[in-house]
């Protein structure tokens, strides 16, 4: 079969900016991938022992983790970090990717907004929400989702030790799930699991329920393949992630 003109050799190449200690990101996003795209990572760094702080120089120092790429033939990045777009809300993160976007010449998405955009595909407008953060970052995330229009059904917390979000990157499976089968679902059109750093995967493969479930990863990893497929209706890209048959839950289907 012979080779498409600048197509990379493993597909096309796609970036990912990571919080510098996130342990999730990587392998949830190798497994929602799949084996035909080239997944290249790069670290957002801050030295900043406050949480707050970190995340604010995360999305400041965005065109830095860009810069790590270099030459490579990014068709698509992703920021991932939802966390930082709480705390600038819609508008302001909106600004901040399209001006990135422009610098590098190739688009710039957050999780955040791919969140918003499944929302919209599935006519979701009523969530129960799941975020691993301490209350000042949880409130700032109802706030933001609020102001995308959107309406709070239920919402559920983890651990109080979470005061440093980079504990959030402890968390197993079984604790989530733990505050997963507490929340209220009943009055939702879609349950969103918010951050990065959650694992969601494994527990959303062991979960069949009336509603959509949907994660960061798993909504961010869906946003840039719709830009590399654009051939692919993006809610048929989406059906096909949170089908019950899709590759991923094999992939990470086990453990705790």
């Amino acid at each position: 079969m012979p080779e498409a003109a600048g197509m990379p050799e493993y597909g096309p190449v796609m970036g990912i900016t990571v919080p510098q200690a996130n342990t999730t990101v990587e392998p949830e996003m190798q497994a929602l991938l799949g084996a035909n795209h080239t997944l290249l990572t790069s670290r957002m760094t801050s030295s900043s022992p406050d949480s707050r702080q970190r995340l604010v120089d995360y999305l400041d120092g965005i065109d830095r983790s860009l810069a790590q790429f270099d030459v490579a033939p990014l068709q698509v990045a992703g920021f991932a970090c939802t966390g930082s777009s709480y705390l600038v809300g819609p508008d302001e993160e909106a600004t901040r990717l399209q001006m990135a976007s422009a610098r590098c010449g190739y688009p710039v998405l957050s999780a955040a907004q791919s969140i918003r955009h499944a929302l919209e595909v599935l006519n979701a407008r009523r969530i129960a929400l799941i975020a691993p953060y301490p209350t000042w970052l949880s409130d700032a995330g109802k706030t933001y989702w609020r102001n995308c229009g959107l309406t709070l059904t239920a919402s559920a917390g983890l651990p109080s030790e979470l005061l440093d979000t980079r504990n959030i990157y402890k968390l197993k499976t079984a604790a989530v799930q733990e505050v997963f089968d507490r929340l209220d679902i009943h009055d939702c059109d879609a349950v969103l699991m918010s951050g990065t750093g959650m694992p969601t995967l494994r527990l959303m493969s062991l979960r069949a329920l009336p509603v959509p479930v949907l994660s960061s990863n798993l909504c961010l990893s869906w946003a840039m393949q719709c830009r590399v497929q654009p051939e692919t209706p993006a809610a048929t890209l989406l059906r096909d992630m949170l089908s019950p048959q899709a590759n991923w839950r094999h992939l990470l289907g086990q453990g705790a």
